[in-house]
């Protein structure tokens, strides 16, 4: 996961400022108008069309994805009454998960996580919501909404008899289940990390405890504020949330929960196997100075016995007797032995 992905304006910028930052996917917008009868799908739509889909009766559903075009924000902006600090978050990718409360709309942004080649990636995605209209800007390709766009298109389940409360849920349900099946495959790469530090611990297991470590951290800051983005949403006293509706977004509530419980026990756990790893580099130290201290005390008699008959002294008795070789060796042996079963007998080997 990329450490620092926040993108943001020099200091001293104007506040409100539009800007293109690096390159990106073109900007495309997608316009749903839909009933309990039917749903109509537009794309690319001129501001008229957006205008005249807020003036009648339907529920709408304006699409940004690939968010890199300062003037067609600014426009939708205009066209829609949104305010241009909140514009401005919506092209600076990065921002911490929140809720607004404008005059006529919520806006909220929270982050979509999901893999791209065994690499985590965050989605900012910005929602506006109010006056029978929702808009998301999503700083990606918008793929993890498809489910809700063809349940549009195709009439399933209530999501076209309902209004957009409803379909910010949706939404919202999306964004927060996106992250279950990131963390089951951070999950079994945790279970197969623990196997390799019981068994075989080494140092391209310390680089991988590190990396899912960082990636827990930023995950860990990335999703924790979305718990209180939704309980906001939740208790905020006005027509945004339907009475109805607020079992459904206590369910995202929830999973919010739940995901923020897995991420502290894949840390815990991280934390635990760091610990066995040192743990079993120490004991593996410990057994290799315990082998080479019995070595080491093994031949100090015996470098003894050897040291003195490698004076060679001529009045030493020993120098003539005619098995005197055979015999040093032999008390060095049997010396050896009584070592070895002693240290045995202690418990030190």
């Amino acid at each position: 996961m990329e450490t620092f992905g926040k993108r943001y304006h020099p200091p001293g910028t104007p506040p409100g400022t539009l800007a293109r930052h690096g390159e990106g996917d073109t900007t495309r917008v997608c316009l749903l108008e839909y009933s309990s009868e039917q749903c109509t799908e537009t794309l690319a739509p001129t501001p008229e069309q957006c205008r005249a889909a807020m003036q009648n009766d339907r529920a709408d559903w304006l699409d940004v994805t690939g968010v890199n075009d300062p003037a067609a924000i600014r426009e939708l902006g205009e066209t829609f009454g949104l305010h241009p600090l909140a514009l401005e978050d919506v092209l600076n990718s990065g921002q911490r998960p929140k809720i607004d409360f404008h005059a006529k709309h919520a806006f909220l942004i929270l982050n979509l996580p999901h893999l791209i080649d065994d690499e985590i990636v965050l989605e900012q995605v910005s929602l506006f919501v109010g006056d029978g209209h929702l808009l998301s800007f999503c700083s990606g390709d918008g793929a993890a909404f498809e489910p809700v766009r063809q349940r549009l298109r195709q009439g399933f389940g209530r999501i076209r008899s309902r209004g957009v409360d409803y379909l910010l849920y949706a939404l919202v349900d999306v964004i927060i289940d996106s992250a279950f099946p990131l963390l089951e495959t951070l999950g079994e790469q945790i279970e197969d990390l623990e196997d390799q530090v019981l068994e075989n611990p080494d140092k391209s297991i310390l680089t991988t405890l590190h990396l899912l470590k960082r990636d827990l951290l930023l995950l860990r800051r990335a999703l924790w504020p979305q718990r209180e983005v939704i309980s906001r949403l939740i208790q905020h006293d006005a027509e945004l949330v339907d009475e109805t509706m607020r079992p459904y977004f206590s369910d995202c509530y929830d999973h919010a929960v739940q995901v923020i419980d897995l991420i502290e026990t894949y840390r815990e756990m991280l934390s635990g196997m760091l610990d066995i790893y040192l743990s079993s580099l120490s004991n593996r130290m410990n057994d290799i100075m315990r082998v080479l201290t019995v070595i080491a005390t093994l031949f100090i008699p015996l470098t003894f016995i050897v040291g003195v008959y490698g004076m060679n002294f001529v009045n030493m008795p020993e120098l003539r007797w005619r098995y005197g070789y055979f015999i040093v060796w032999g008390i060095m042996a049997v010396l050896a032995i009584a070592m070895l079963m002693a240290f045995k007998l202690r418990k030190w080997l």
